[in-house]
């Protein structure tokens, strides 16, 4: 199973009691309770909607055929097969489309068509006041960061960043096991039959040590959009995991330093890397004389947190499930990195 290895364990998260209505900001604290979505069974319906990027119907196919296999219904969205520029409909049809996903009680859980760019224009259009009363699952990463950091800032509630219905392979018989392993993950998490336990090979830049706390992150470029506004993640006592993809590496440096000096370093538990696809320059005399791990261990050299590079997350073909909001045990050692649901 190439370097990295996904172990599942049985086991069910327990959902949080707690569902006080909100006054003002969600208090963020790393104690605060959580709340967790109730878990979906055979029958339970899932919308798809496509709040960033646009996608024909047709490309959901594959999708569509394997949540259904999994006993799930399916809700195709108003924007699925709608497109303005680049985005999947105008900036109010996506926001009246997920705000339509999340209002219908029947549909448990919205998962993401594709990423793109997008959600940042319509995240303050969007009506959560309703999640911590009544929590569904929402799937997706990359731009679907904008929803994750969103969420868990100003709301509690758990959600899911993973791959959306434009990862799915064609052939699901013929796929890479990795991929098949990768997607699966997603039905583990949102029917809750397992507790995810995560093992990755050493990586000699790792940074030794354990914590626990809760996990929050994704896309590095959407993190920093969202840096001093509303939905900006809130990282003390929390384990941080960050990916991207097609940047140059002083762009990435540039991300980097805006973690350091917004103090978002400052008072993590754990930070975990994963997938980073650095651009090459055009020209080569324009490259950075530093490697990401270079970049990495600059901004982290004065505190004592564990590190982990390489972990199977983001735009990739590994990309596994992570639960977000939720608490984890998080641990680096010579012998590899142990990331496991508390």
């Amino acid at each position: 199973m190439e370097r990295k290895k996904f172990l599942h364990t049985s086991g069910i998260l327990l959902t949080s009691p707690f569902f006080s209505k909100l006054r003002g900001n969600y208090d963020d604290s790393n104690s605060a309770p959580i709340i967790i979505p109730p878990y979906l069974k055979a029958g339970d319906t899932i919308g798809i909607t496509s709040p960033s990027g646009y996608i024909l119907e047709d490309e959901l196919q594959p999708a569509i055929a394997l949540l259904q296999s999994w006993g799930l219904k399916i809700e195709i969205g108003k924007t699925i097969g709608e497109r303005d520029g680049t985005f999947g409909g105008s900036d109010e049809a996506r926001a009246a489309d997920f705000q339509q996903m999340l209002d219908k009680s029947y549909i448990k859980a919205i998962l993401c068509a594709r990423g793109g760019y997008g959600a940042l224009r319509i995240i303050d259009k969007i009506n959560f006041s309703h999640l911590r009363q009544h929590p569904k699952w929402v799937i997706g990463f990359s731009d679907a960061t904008v929803f994750h950091c969103h969420i868990a800032t100003r709301f509690g509630v758990a959600t899911i960043h993973s791959k959306m219905c434009n990862s799915f392979p064609t052939d699901w018989n013929n796929a890479p096991e990795i991929q098949k392993q990768s997607i699966l993950s997603i039905r583990d998490t949102l029917m809750g039959t397992q507790k995810m336990q995560y093992v990755a090979s050493y990586n000699q830049y790792n940074k030794i040590g354990s914590a626990t706390g809760r996990i929050i992150g994704g896309n590095l470029r959407t993190i920093e959009n969202l840096s001093g506004t509303l939905s900006a993640i809130h990282t003390e006592n929390k384990i941080l995991f960050i990916e991207e993809t097609h940047e140059y590496l002083y762009n990435i440096d540039r991300m980097l330093w805006n973690l350091k000096r917004s103090g978002k370093l400052k008072k993590l538990n754990g930070l975990i890397i994963g997938g980073f696809k650095v651009q090459a320059q055009p020209d080569p005399q324009d490259e950075l004389n530093l490697s990401l791990y270079d970049l990495v261990l600059e901004k982290i050299k004065d505190y004592n947190f564990p590190v982990c590079f390489d972990f199977p997350v983001g735009h990739q073909i590994n990309n596994f499930a992570l639960k977000c909001n939720v608490h984890h045990y998080f641990s680096v050692s010579t012998q590899g990195t142990i990331l496991n649901e508390i």
